[in-house]
C-alpha cells in the first residue's frame, strides 16, 4: 500500500513539473528583474554591505551608549 501511494505521488509530481509554466528560463521565478546588470550589481552589493556591517554598527552603538 505505501509502495504504490510513493508511486502515484511521484507521478503527479513528474506531471506537475512537465506541465507547468515555470521553469527552463534563468531568472524566470525570481521576485526582480535580472535585465538590468548594473541595477543588481548595485542591490546586490548594497544588500551585502548593509547584511555584513549591520551587526557591527549594531554592537559599536551599544558599546559607545551612555
Amino acid at each position: 500500500m505505501l509502495g504504490r501511494s510513493s508511486v502515484i505521488a511521484r507521478n503527479f509530481s513528474q506531471s506537475m513539473v512537465r506541465y507547468s509554466g515555470h521553469g527552463g528560463v534563468p531568472g524566470e521565478n525570481l521576485p526582480f528583474s535580472l535585465a538590468n546588470k548594473y541595477r543588481i550589481t548595485a542591490v546586490f552589493t548594497i544588500a551585502c554591505v548593509l547584511g555584513f556591517g549591520s551587526p557591527f554598527l549594531i554592537v559599536r552603538h551599544q558599546l559607545l551608549k551612555k
